[in-house]
């Protein structure tokens, strides 16, 4: 895999992480749309998937009928689609100076299979700074929610109402997901400069404003993109 910090033109790498339900990916929508109305080239994907190999992988590790899942086979399998995205798409478009939007990375690997999972933090660190080649955002929007809020707003979102099942981790135990929330804290916690929290239980509306006060300030400090009034 190239260097990720290698010479030439670079753009800017986002990426929205959160609790299930706290609306990652109607504001990554949300602000592509309207980093293109300012004329600027973005890039919109997803983890896992964001290529046919990554997803492929993304239907084995979502599948409700694979419960017997390891903690170890979902770093392995979470790594294996990353190193694929950011081979394939984030880090050629970052070349040619795109934004990327990435709706979840790394963190959330961390998070669900470390602070949540139990699995040892520094091994998930290592096996996806290895499949990265090192390549962290530049911000991540960490959308924060109660852990019970998020999952009634999937269930509201989802078909058949109160027998809503949702995919393999969404139906994991309460307990699970409370720690998926307080481990994403803790990660912004411990990287204040990459991490910007928003409070993401209103209308999206509203949370949207807030990122877009933090993508002005972002835009103005990266000399490689030019911002247009609207």
């Amino acid at each position: 895999m190239p260097e990720a910090n290698g010479k030439g033109k670079r753009g800017l790498f986002l990426s929205m992480e959160g609790p299930d339900g706290a609306g990652k990916t109607t504001q990554a929508s949300l602000l592509k749309e309207r980093l293109e109305n300012l004329g600027l080239e973005v890039v919109l994907t997803r983890e896992p998937g964001g290529t046919l190999i990554g997803e492929e992988i993304r239907k084995i590790l979502l599948n409700p009928d694979f419960q017997e899942m390891t903690v170890a086979c979902e770093i392995l399998l979470y790594s294996a689609a990353r190193a694929q995205l950011v081979s394939q798409c984030i880090y050629p478009s970052l070349r040619q100076g795109f934004i990327i939007i990435s709706d979840r990375y790394l963190d959330s690997n961390i998070v669900y299979q470390g602070f949540a999972g139990g699995e040892k933090l520094e091994i998930i660190n290592k096996i996806n700074m290895w499949a990265t080649a090192q390549l962290l955002p530049d911000v991540t929007f960490l959308l924060d929610i109660d852990a019970e809020y998020g999952l009634l707003r999937l269930q509201r979102k989802g078909t058949g109402g109160a027998n809503w099942r949702g995919d393999r981790m969404e139906q994991k135990e309460l307990e699970f997901h409370h720690k998926v929330r307080q481990g994403f804290l803790q990660l912004a916690s411990l990287d204040p400069g990459r991490f910007f929290v928003i409070p993401a239980g209103d209308e999206p509306e509203v949370v949207h404003e807030k990122i877009w006060g933090k993508m002005q300030e972002l835009l103005g400090k990266n000399p490689l993109l030019f911002l247009r009034e609207p």
